[in-house]
């Protein structure tokens, strides 16, 4: 039986939990106040039903779930500063998840999106025990690009029309973690 994440896993300036409900007023103002951020790249819940359904998805109750999503909040006044999800959690020989993430304007280029990482990818390889972690990402998508190539994803390569994505199909780079690459990073950075 799959591990359940935890529902709150703290660094020293951000921590992760699952959305909530009552994040929906929060969460759609910073939806709103990203979309120049988001780009062509990602499109984040815009209404109160769609937050609902990511609620839904991202947080289900009861039985092991193949999602995992968590805000990431900022430590110093619970700001949402961004979005990490697990999805297509895999078990038996595959056992690897897709890794799709997002920010908030307002604290874009601060590192905060960097430490959100760090601790979603313990949770993918200490607390779900995956072996491997991919994520996908549009080749115009610059600062995404640099946060998997900062926090030491590989690539592997490129996946021509991949995903839809606003009603057309998108290039995607393919970078991915393993668990024996991220248990080694950590030894080296501590």
């Amino acid at each position: 039986m799959p591990i359940r994440p935890r529902a709150t896993i703290s660094g020293p300036r951000v921590y992760l939990r699952p959305p909530r409900n009552s994040d929906v007023s929060a969460f759609l103002a910073a939806a709103r106040a990203s979309r120049s951020l988001h780009g062509p790249w990602t499109r984040p819940p815009d209404t109160a039903a769609r937050y609902a359904a990511f609620v839904e998805r991202y947080a289900p109750r009861g039985a092991p779930t193949t999602h995992a999503g968590y805000l990431v909040c900022r430590r110093e006044d619970n700001a949402l500063v961004g979005v990490f999800n697990l999805s297509e959690i895999v078990r038996g020989a595959f056992c690897s998840a897709y890794l799709g993430y997002f920010g908030f304007a307002p604290y874009a280029r601060r590192g905060y999106m960097t430490e959100g990482m760090a601790l979603v990818l313990d949770v993918a390889f200490r607390t779900l025990r995956l072996h491997r972690v991919e994520v996908n990402i549009q080749p115009t998508n610059v600062r995404s690009l640099r946060l998997a190539r900062r926090i030491g994803l590989a690539r592997e390569g490129f996946s021509r029309r991949y995903v839809k994505i606003g009603g057309r199909w998108r290039d995607h780079v393919r970078f991915a973690m393993l668990a024996e690459d991220w248990r080694a990073l950590r030894r080296k950075h501590r």
